[in-house]
């Protein structure tokens, strides 16, 4: 897939971000829990990052009426993400390890989300099914 170059410059922008704090964490070699959950909690804000330039960008480009309905399909995933993220950590909700799989599942719901969003920036002219 060809990245646009806003989409470009702003992974090439948060990968230096991420590199110089996963060192700082070392991620590659966390060993501690605590360790662990930074590292995901690190993951998460790199990929919330990630969406939300790939969002402003692509919500630029939409009519008024489009922005609006862009918005509140947004609002809907992101309390769909949070709710079964939720509950899909809620088996251990009471351990020290919740805040990493919470982190986890919220990063890769936001990282398979941030490809449907950077698909509909690269719909293909006349291309009915997608709305630009």
């Amino acid at each position: 897939m060809k990245l646009s170059p806003l989409l470009a410059a702003s992974v090439i922008a948060l990968g230096g971000f991420a590199a110089s704090n996963a060192s700082a964490l070392d991620c590659q070699n966390a060993r501690t829990q605590a360790d662990m959950n930074a590292c995901s909690a690190h993951a998460l804000e790199l990929q919330t990052q990630i969406i939300n330039a790939n969002y402003n960008a692509y919500r630029a480009r939409l009519s008024p009426v489009q922005k609006e309905a862009f918005k509140q399909v947004q609002l809907a995933w992101i309390k769909y993400k949070d709710t079964s993220c939720t509950y899909e950590a809620s088996g251990v909700a009471s351990g020290s390890v919740y805040p990493m799989i919470l982190s986890q599942c919220l990063a890769e719901k936001t990282r398979v989300r941030n490809l449907e969003i950077v698909a509909l920036m690269h719909c293909r002219e006349g291309d009915l099914s997608c709305p630009n």
